[in-house]
């Protein structure tokens, strides 16, 4: 009896160790961006979908699914990563998400953000930010 309740309880350690492992090793999740106009391959330097409720829609789901768990829920920082409810508004805001998404942030040969472009369509991208400044907040 007793070899049954021990190896029942490594089971369930087992088990929650592998989920721990497994949320540590995240990989992007692909975003479906039907109802936008498309953009094509080539980079656009603002954003186009600038208050478009779809847009917003669909990258507060991409947000969630991408960027959350590093750049905190609803992009309420947490401290891990920058609050992404301060990025400035507009072109200059657009400048640097757009330099930030397509080549990722590395220091000292650590990779702290990946080259997101290489994961997700440019209108996957353009609809974070058009979310991520739905949710701004001024200091």
């Amino acid at each position: 009896m007793t070899i049954k309740k021990n190896t029942g309880y490594a089971f369930l350690l087992l088990a929650f160790s592998a989920n721990l492992w497994a949320h540590g090793d995240v990989v992007p999740q692909a975003v479906k961006t039907e109802g936008l106009e498309p953009l094509g391959e080539e980079w656009l330097d603002e954003n186009p979908y600038r208050g478009n409720a779809r847009a917003i829609e669909i990258g507060s789901s991409a947000y969630n699914q991408n960027c959350a768990a590093c750049h905190g829920l609803e992009a309420k920082s947490g401290g891990i990563a920058p609050d992404l409810r301060l990025l400035e508004a507009g072109i200059s805001g657009d400048e640097w998400f757009k330099e930030r998404v397509i080549n990722g942030a590395v220091r000292d040969g650590r990779v702290y953000m990946p080259k997101m472009a290489d994961y997700l369509s440019q209108e996957a991208l353009w609809a974070v930010r058009s979310y991520l400044e739905s949710v701004a907040i001024e200091e």
